[in-house]
């Protein structure tokens, strides 16, 4: 699905199932330009979804009030959140009241449990590549090291490898990293994309890299 077709349903989604009034008005005036090319640039092209992810998520602060994550990430009970940084709001002119508030602000979502990862905007532009892979290592924060418990053993460490890597990656090392033959990683791998736990990341004809289903 392309993006534009993926972020309408997405919205559109969230909208009709939001039942607090404040976030609904919200998420009705549309997300922000940093916020949305973050999620065009950056997060759909390597998850190649927006599962789990809820924009302009309502959490209350310590004074009683309420406070709004840029792009909260919520797979299970787990707790991230993605905060651009756009430069305007955020350089080294930036008022004193504010910087103490975004730090403040930043306080209590860490002592609230919520892991924090700030994104400047000028780097969503100029360095995509970077800002992708800390996206996925900041993904794999939250993918449990468990397995299910149907897989063989090499299907198990298979997927435990492409969890630590966090990149798409070849059966030849795949092959090195569990000794066994090319053919035979390549096996492990097509059994893991069957079973939706991996998926092809290049080649047409002939797979030539995996990684994760996120």
């Amino acid at each position: 699905m392309k993006f534009e077709q993926a972020f309408e349903h997405f919205m559109h989604s969230q909208i009709i199932a939001e039942t607090n009034r404040r976030r609904r008005e919200r998420l009705e005036k549309g997300l922000g330009h940093g916020e949305k090319e973050f999620l065009r640039t950056i997060w759909y092209p390597v998850v190649g979804h927006l599962d789990h992810l809820y924009p302009e998520w309502e959490v209350s602060d310590f004074a009683n009030g309420y406070r709004y994550l840029d792009l909260a990430y919520m797979p299970g009970e787990a707790k991230g959140v993605i905060e651009i940084q756009g430069y305007a709001s955020h350089a080294r002119d930036i008022e004193v009241w504010r910087f103490k508030d975004l730090c403040i602000r930043h306080c209590h979502l860490a002592l609230d449990g919520w892991m924090v990862m700030p994104i400047a905007y000028p780097s969503i532009i100029e360095t995509p590549k970077q800002c992708q892979q800390l996206i996925l290592s900041f993904i794999g924060k939250f993918i449990s090291l468990d397995v299910p418990e149907k897989l063989s053993c090499l299907e198990s460490e298979a997927l435990r490898f492409a969890r630590r890597l966090l990149r798409p990656f070849t059966p030849s090392e795949l092959s090195a990293h569990l000794r066994v033959s090319n053919r035979h990683a390549r096996t492990l791998l097509h059994n893991l994309v069957d079973k939706q736990l991996l998926v092809v990341a290049g080649g047409q004809a002939r797979a030539r890299t995996y990684k994760l289903h996120y």
